[in-house]
């Protein structure tokens, strides 16, 4: 049902998601001439200006955060569930790949940086798809002890 414990791990999964669409992943340099890192592209701490965008990134995680979001909706079909969460987890691990290739092409990257909130979200995201998983195996055993009392 969608009151189960799944929809709960799959909303906070979609959540982290979008929280990463705002948070900063790290940040370098000195605080007045230093830069500051996100998924959608990079920002100048003096003036806040973009320096350099990451559309593309910014669009793939909010694909990703609605892929999320809508299924919580499938709960009818836990198999077809469960599959669409590892689907999920693969593209999360896509986009690290895709962030952390994307912050390595940026000049003196290795030089002092600070890594922020941003960086552990989508590992935050991925264990809330994992518990999401759990839920639904532990519905699945639910429904199968159910049906031999019957």
């Amino acid at each position: 049902m969608i009151q189960r414990v799944q929809s709960i791990w799959l909303f906070l999964a979609a959540l982290t998601l979008f929280l990463l669409l705002i948070s900063p992943i790290l940040s370098t340099g000195n605080p007045p001439a230093g830069l500051t890192y996100q998924i959608g592209g990079v920002y100048s701490k003096t003036d806040g200006a973009k320096v350099e965008s990451f559309t593309a990134l910014f669009g793939g995680t909010i694909v990703v955060g609605l892929i999320c979001l809508v299924n919580i909706f499938s709960f009818r079909n836990r198999s077809l569930q469960k599959r669409i969460i590892l689907l999920t987890i693969i593209l999360i691990l896509i986009l690290i790949g895709w962030t952390a290739a994307n912050l390595l092409n940026i000049p003196n990257i290795l030089q002092e940086f600070k890594l922020s909130i941003g960086a552990f979200l989508p590992i935050l995201s991925i264990i809330f798809c994992l518990l999401a998983i759990r839920g639904i195996n532990n519905d699945d055993k639910l429904i199968r002890s159910a049906d031999r009392l019957r």
